[in-house]
């Protein structure tokens, strides 16, 4: 699949044409029959869709979980609709870009702590990296993470300033909360302050904002718990999209925008 550059910082309607020409939004690859499942996996109780949350028996109605959906990604809201083509409102991306600029705008302003994750290192280890860059440059500390970190699934490290699950020398792709939980008990244990501002994804971005920090993230359309977390105000931003399309570089107009709008772009 093509995509033609757009040369410089997107305004808003080059952006939205943009992520829907790439379908980061738009009519993504995700199919409406693989959505429906996770929501009802996740109001079934299975963890694995939880992302680090305990979201308890809230949304024990599948039904709960479509409506939050459609109004905050842009999902068919048509509980009948049940295969085909499902949607991300690309409008609802550049929304939500816009809140967690100012959410971002803020920690350079305070020359906050961060930390930044992914447990979507194919798609989103960029995006948080030229992110993190920013935030040094305005002043902010990048948490470092400690070393000898490890989970069931691997081993907890950190490359080019993100945090990431490493598993057979391979930079490992995780829903799971657990390698955040062993950042910050090892944070704690090492007597070193905890991030003001954690930037992340999946179950990275669940778990801290469980756990009382200040929490943004990423997350698709069938990932539903984050959004879930917003609504509920337990973590401040998600932002839909899909976090894996056929190249890394389709976001990094997505990631100039982000940053122009948070006035980290000098």
């Amino acid at each position: 699949m093509g995509a033609m550059p757009i040369p410089g910082t997107p305004s808003r309607a080059q952006l939205v044409d943009h992520l829907v020409r790439t379908r980061i939004a738009g009519d993504v690859a995700t199919p409406r029959e693989n959505n429906l499942s996770h929501y009802r996996r996740l109001a079934n109780g299975d963890r694995n869709f939880w992302l680090g949350l305990e979201l308890g028996e809230r949304w024990a109605d599948e039904q709960d979980v479509l409506a939050v959906m459609a109004e905050r990604v842009g999902v068919n809201d048509d509980p009948e609709y049940r295969y085909g083509q499902d949607t991300i409102d690309p409008e609802l991306t550049v929304d939500a870009l816009d809140r967690l600029a100012a959410r971002l705008r803020k920690a350079a302003g305070g020359r906050e702590r961060v930390l930044f994750a992914t447990g979507h290192p194919g798609g989103l280890l960029d995006v948080h990296r030229a992110t993190a860059a920013a935030l040094r440059a305005a002043g902010c500390e990048i948490v470092v993470i400690p070393d000898g970190l490890q989970t069931e699934e691997g081993y907890v490290m950190q490359f080019a300033d993100v945090a990431v699950l490493e598993h057979g020398a391979t930079l490992w792709h995780t829903h799971s909360g657990a390698p955040m939980r062993a950042v910050l008990t090892g944070l704690e244990h090492a007597g070193r302050p905890l991030p003001d501002l954690v930037v992340a994804d999946h179950g990275w971005a669940g778990y801290a904002a469980q756990h009382g920090l200040d929490s943004v993230g990423y997350a698709d359309c069938n990932d539903p718990a984050l959004f879930l977390a917003e609504s509920e105000g337990t973590l401040q931003v998600a932002v839909p999209l899909d976090d894996h399309v056929v190249s890394p570089r389709f976001y990094d107009p997505m990631t100039a925008y982000l940053l122009a709008e948070a006035g980290l772009d000098q």
